[in-house]
């Protein structure tokens, strides 16, 4: 998939608690099909906005839109709470989760190459040693980021 394969189309304005909310949909071609997923931005945000994490699929781009656009508003509301009910926002922690897995999957990888004998036992095991603390030390700190917004 390239960049020319993404798009955002803007589909309406709703309001909500007194606020204006731009609704655009993203679509992407996949391959197989168009899959648009909402996007909700307050009028006065400078993002993209709040995604909807739900597809809206298609044949084509004109399917998504279509299929976008008759949504009602009392829809694209509730399509609105559900996404800010889903958005992230303890970032930090998800960093934090992220750089955990990479270490392991890193881990895993000198494991088999050094079975596979594409690195030395001594090295590896250094490797091995040197992932390992590195991997304690982000566990460590998981507690300070659970729970924190940031």
């Amino acid at each position: 998939m390239s960049l020319d394969d993404v798009a955002l189309h803007n589909i309406t304005t709703i309001e909500f608690d007194g606020r204006r909310y731009n609704v655009a949909a993203r679509i992407v071609y996949d391959g197989i099909e168009y899959v648009g997923r909402l996007l909700f931005a307050d009028e006065s945000w400078d993002d993209a906005g709040i995604p909807d994490y739900a597809a809206l699929p298609g044949r084509t781009r004109d399917e998504v839109i279509a299929l976008a656009k008759r949504l009602s508003p009392d829809e694209l509301r509730q399509r609105y709470l559900r996404a800010l009910a889903h958005r992230r926002r303890y970032h930090g922690l998800r960093r934090l989760t992220e750089e955990i897995l990479t270490k392991i999957r890193y881990l895993n990888q000198v494991a088999i190459s050094m079975r596979a004998g594409l690195l030395d036992a001594e090295g590896a095991a250094q490797e091995i040693d040197l992932t390992e603390k590195q991997l304690h030390d982000l566990v460590n700190r998981l507690r300070q980021a659970a729970g924190s917004e940031e």
